[in-house]
């Protein structure tokens, strides 16, 4: 837990007294040189401007983060209201976001081709709805977790159940983003996010209730980071919440992204639920930004970035409540996730468009392999003995159960994939000596 920072009036009343604001004000110390928004419980351990004693800096960087504060109609539980800030580094992120997500100059070719980017998109699916039950503690590795969404087996356990339901409700996502936020949709939600992994299934779809206290705590020790709203304050709040989500308040400008990560600290500061709030937030957080036009989200995977560091995530909630309600901790933090999660797609995007160039050079002896096919022989020079169903191409591809079934036979009946059968239906196998049986292919088609 962070250290509560020293109350502002007494800081700004010892500056005056020591005759050091003027000092203070030229020191334009919003972030530090490393763009970081600095908390007092690291700024406490850094070593002050010569002349400063550490509360005296403190009351130069309140001072600087005071004057552009704006205010949020989310309030905390004794009704003081939540603001934030803009410093220049969340302009230029924002700046980087709105040119590369929401616009089609300079967006990777794979993901405006109708021919492949269906195949990116499932993959972006299957990447959020995996991480974003793994940061809720689902226990499952992402190899068994990606062969059941691609095979379309049902989940075996509440673990999968989790990652099952993330991944329906990113699906939805896109067909929810015309609809206005209300308190009916994010019940929908929820119910959706967690059905049939709640120890109470009533629990699903509806807040909690007075009976049901719910903390953020540390499992070992049992300090409480977070605790939320009353129950009975919750219709109220979450009325609010979608008033703000749906641009009625307030009434100065809130940049959309910004407006998205507000949305997904709020339902987190609400937890209105017994369970599931991370990802019902995470889930509204991509609504938005959809909603607002940002229409690469949908091949972007924040949560990927976030499992990595979750302290860091938990640390940008617990920074903004210790500290006088400022958001704009949890949302430096999160613009600095969306930017890494953005340069991450583009060099997986990178990264394929090599491995593409390198398998178009060894099928060069089949001029009838469309890209479906390119793309499982790829993975297949990369997972030799792998396994491969029509249904599992199917669901890769977003096509028709017909047509990757006339995939996989035609790639078996050049060679390049073994069949047998498995039950009632048809299993294929990548040759392990794929690769050499390929350029064996190519060096007697153009020798």
């Amino acid at each position: 837990m962070p250290q509560k920072p020293p109350p502002a009036s007494e800081i700004f009343k010892e500056a005056g007294e020591d005759g050091v604001f003027e000092r203070l004000l030229g020191l334009q110390p919003e972030v530090d040189h490393r763009d970081r928004y600095v908390h007092w419980d690291l700024l406490r351990r850094l070593n002050p401007p010569d002349g400063l004693t550490h509360r005296q800096w403190w009351a130069g960087i309140k001072w600087a983060r005071s004057l552009n504060r704006k205010p949020v109609p989310l309030p905390d539980r004794e009704g003081k209201p939540f603001w934030f800030g803009v410093p220049d580094v969340v302009m230029r992120r924002l700046h980087t976001i709105d040119v590369g997500t929401a616009g089609h100059v300079g967006v990777p070719e794979p993901i405006v081709n109708p021919h492949t980017r269906e195949e990116y998109l499932v993959r972006s699916l299957i990447q959020e709805a995996i991480t974003s039950s793994q940061l809720e503690g689902a226990a499952t590795t992402r190899d068994v977790a990606k062969q059941m969404l691609r095979s379309g087996r049902p989940p075996r356990d509440r673990n999968e159940r989790m990652i099952f339901n993330n991944f329906r409700t990113m699906e939805r996502i896109r067909e929810w983003k015309d609809k206005p936020l209300s308190r009916e949709l994010v019940f929908h939600l929820h119910r959706m996010v967690t059905e049939d992994t709640l120890d109470n299934p009533d629990a699903s779809g509806r807040f909690r209730q007075s009976g049901e206290p719910v903390f953020v705590q540390d499992s070992v020790t049992g300090e409480v980071f977070h605790d939320p709203p009353l129950a009975g304050e919750l219709p109220e709040r979450i009325d609010r919440m979608c008033a703000f989500a749906n641009e009625d308040t307030p009434d100065a400008f809130v940049h959309p992204v910004i407006r998205a990560i507000i949305l997904h600290f709020w339902l987190a500061y609400d937890h209105p639920f017994v369970d599931g709030n991370g990802r019902t937030a995470r889930a509204l957080f991509y609504w938005l930004m959809l909603r607002r036009g940002y229409w690469l989200f949908e091949y972007i995977s924040i949560s990927e970035i976030l499992l990595g560091a979750p302290v860091k995530y938990a640390r940008s909630f617990l920074y903004t409540e210790t500290d006088d309600n400022d958001l704009t901790y949890f949302i430096v933090y999160q613009t600095e996730v969306i930017s890494r999660a953005i340069q991450n797609l583009h060099e997986y995007l990178k990264k394929k468009s090599r491995e593409l160039a390198a398998t178009e050079e060894l099928l060069r002896a089949f001029s009838d392999i469309n890209h479906r096919q390119q793309a499982l022989i790829r993975h297949a020079l990369r997972h030799a003995g792998a396994r491969y169903s029509i249904e599992e191409h199917r669901r890769s591809h977003g096509v028709a159960y017909d047509t990757a079934r006339k995939d996989l036979l035609h790639l078996k009946k050049l060679g390049l994939l073994d069949m047998r059968k498995s039950g009632k239906a048809f299993a294929f196998r990548a040759p392990r000596d794929l690769e050499q049986k390929l350029r064996s292919l190519n060096d007697n088609t153009f020798s």
